[in-house]
């Protein structure tokens, strides 16, 4: 069918696969920044421009890896068992989803960091492993989606999407990341947990919302 998706080759996969491997291989002992593409490509027993071809850039490979990453967080939220999956509460659902938030934050921090940093989205290679344009990030996309959902479902008067939006970016700062680098997942947790129940429980108030641009 013109302009379907074409299924991945079988060497393109196992390409795919090991250079992942590698990269995540390197990262145990690594920062992002001080990994390069020559040092994937030989780790991951391929050519060079295979990993350009692949991933465009440094940026673009990290930013595939931490997709790989969240990938079953998704999975979790949209078939598993509750309270991550259907069938829980939304409370409790938002309460497991930021815990589960936080465990991919906190065996990631170097990556987050990295991925935070990105002055925009890497150069569109031949595959579709990086984000077509500026401001389109999956992993982020679906995070902010989900928690602003829930919280819209329990306080149709908050404005969810903002407070989605200051829950996560959170997340990408340094302190945070000190942090948890310093103190484990625990203490980060503990505040989301307090700071969406205040959100939650606080009395219903009238949303401030930016007025409408006119055309």
């Amino acid at each position: 069918m013109p302009g379907a998706e074409q299924p991945e080759r079988a060497d393109a996969a196992r390409n795919r696969r090991a250079i992942l491997a590698a990269t995540e291989w390197l990262l145990a002992t690594h920062r992002p920044q001080d990994i390069s593409m020559e040092q994937v490509a030989a780790a991951a027993g391929v050519g060079k421009g295979t990993v350009f071809h692949r991933f465009g850039n440094r940026n673009g490979l990290m930013y595939a890896l931490m997709v790989q990453r969240a990938q079953a967080l998704e999975e979790a939220v949209t078939a598993g068992p509750p309270p991550l999956g259907p069938g829980a509460p939304d409370r409790d659902r938002l309460l497991a989803f930021l815990a589960a938030i936080v465990g991919v934050v906190s065996r990631n921090k170097s990556l987050m960091a990295e991925l935070a940093h990105m002055a925009g989205p890497p150069p569109r290679p031949a595959t579709s492993d990086v984000p077509p344009e500026r401001g389109k990030h999956p992993v982020y996309d679906f995070w902010h989606g989900h928690i602003s959902a829930l919280i819209a479902a329990q306080r149709p008067d908050a404005d969810s999407d903002l407070i989605a939006h200051l829950m996560l970016g959170a997340l990408h700062s340094e302190p945070i990341l000190t942090e948890l680098a310093s103190s484990g997942p625990d203490r980060l947790a503990a505040a989301l947990r307090a700071l969406a129940a205040a959100v939650l429980d606080a009395p219903a108030v009238e949303s401030v919302r930016p007025a409408p641009t006119q055309g």
